[in-house]
């Protein structure tokens, strides 16, 4: 099982002072947030990507991933085509971060590519219904 399914933080997003709803306080990794159940970690990743688009003009899967997972630390281009062919969206269609089929689709894509297998849409769903 990968560090981001263990720890129910299926984006592995980071720890930055923001505290989540469901979050586990104190987190026993280091580096990435822990969340009580997989819901409340999608929930988290797709709060955080709405906020990309509302808070920082992120408004496709390009500006997005490109966010989530700068070239830095990634490999971004190859992150960006593989979420687009999953989720079955071009990279560059603007994407309406309050229609629930798109973002799911979206969160599940790239749970998929940060874990290695493919994400439990009821778990995402589930984090949709709890936003």
């Amino acid at each position: 099982m990968t560090r981001g399914l263990k720890n129910n933080n299926p984006g592995n997003i980071r720890h930055d002072g923001t505290r989540w709803q469901g979050e586990i306080i104190p987190s026993t990794d280091f580096a990435f947030k822990q969340f009580k159940t997989m819901a409340y970690g999608y929930r988290a990743m797709l709060k955080l990507l709405r906020n990309y688009s509302l808070l920082h003009h992120c408004y496709t899967i390009r500006t997005m991933v490109s966010r989530w997972a700068p070239p830095s630390e990634n490999d971004t281009k190859g992150y960006i085509a593989t979420v687009a062919k999953i989720a079955g969206i071009d990279p560059d269609r603007r994407i309406d971060v309050y229609d629930r089929h798109l973002m799911c689709s979206l969160a599940g894509a790239m749970s998929r590519v940060e874990n290695g297998v493919p994400a439990v849409m009821a778990d995402v769903e589930a984090g949709w219904d709890l936003l």
